[in-house]
């Protein structure tokens, strides 16, 4: 099931209001025919009773009319005519307003979804909305993707709906199964990042999406365990983020060197302080050393492999590397 962000309204809250409105206005006409049934009459000359006030006001409210009961009086005339022909309209308009948004919303949704299907190219899909997938999702947001370019597939309801108040389009489902993989787009996609609470959901998240891309879509993986990164890159990964490993390097860090993790911190937030930025090296600067360059760039990547410009190992600048530098998170970032 696709969700959109949207003003969320529970269908069966505006189906209650509706059926509430029916009754009262049921209600209304019962207590008003009640009050003035020595005015009626029916096939016996009988006075009314309660329950025929009521049977009169549905059969009167929904056009049935059996004519069994009928206003002899003229104030009872009066009352069919200001009140119970009004009331009549209204009755209907609840209900056949009910019906055709049931329709009309239907209609959207299939609209929607088809133009959803036609457009949707080059996108990021995010597998899992825990806290591992929200932080990829700000963090991409933050260094300039459309929320629209962004798919979230989670199988948690809560979570789903929490995604999809964020303002982000997701398909409700595990991402392990190819059918929903492709309700999300996969193979159109231009990366899959994977989020996963286990690391064994990981491979196979991993598997599936190669099975379906035939590797022609990057894969970013989270794990937990060192011992896992091998097993994520033979499913399909191109990259592989270690959570656990990672958070206690960093505790061992700052135990020894406090500063560390703040600037660390600082690198990981593009909202403040200083960030991690990557951008194509220009022509100009083709034949310089990285130190010569005015921004301060710790490492470029050549013809698909990172390599580290600390030491002698880059002498100067090739052309079609990209180099990473750290920016002022509070500048627009250089093309």
């Amino acid at each position: 099931m696709i969700q959109w962000p949207a003003p969320q309204h529970s269908p069966l809250r505006a189906l209650g209001l509706r059926l509430a409105a029916a009754a009262g206005l049921v209600l209304f006409i019962v207590v008003v025919v009640y009050l003035d049934r020595d005015g009626y009459r029916d096939l016996t000359g009988d006075g009314l009773s309660l329950l025929d006030c009521v049977y009169y006001t549905v059969v009167s409210l929904s056009t049935t009319g059996y004519g069994d009961i009928t206003p002899v009086a003229p104030s009872a005339r009066l009352i069919n005519v200001l009140l119970v022909t009004p009331a009549r309209i209204l009755f209907l308009i609840i209900l056949v307003g009910t019906t055709l948004e049931v329709l009309t919303t239907q209609y959207r949704n299939t609209i929607r979804l088809n133009r959803w299907r036609r457009t949707l190219k080059n996108h990021v899909i995010v597998c899992g909305y825990g806290t591992k997938g929200r932080s990829a999702v700000r963090a991409l947001i933050e260094n300039g993707t459309s929320p629209k370019q962004i798919v979230v597939v989670e199988p948690n309801a809560p979570a789903a709906r929490q995604a999809t108040a964020d303002g982000l389009v997701v398909v409700e489902g595990t991402a392990t199964r190819s059918e929903v993989l492709t309700e999300a787009g996969v193979r159109e996609a231009q990366t899959v990042i994977i989020a996963a609470n286990t690391d064994e959901v990981a491979v196979l998240v991993a598997l599936s999406v190669r099975q379906l891309t035939a590797g022609r879509v990057r894969v970013i993986a989270s794990v937990r365990e060192d011992e896992n990164v091998p097993l994520l890159k033979q499913s399909g990964a191109h990259h592989v983020v270690v959570s656990s490993s990672n958070a206690g390097r960093l505790l061992g860090l700052s135990t020894s060197s406090p500063p560390l993790i703040d600037m660390v911190g600082e690198l990981l937030d593009p909202g403040s302080g200083v960030a991690l930025a990557t951008r194509s090296a220009r022509r100009d600067e083709i034949g310089l050393h990285p130190r010569d360059l005015d921004d301060l760039v710790i490492g470029l990547f050549r013809r698909g492999k990172l390599v580290n410009v600390v030491g002698e190992k880059v002498r100067t600048i090739e052309s079609g590397d990209t180099l990473i530098y750290i920016r002022d998170a509070r500048s627009p970032e250089q093309p």
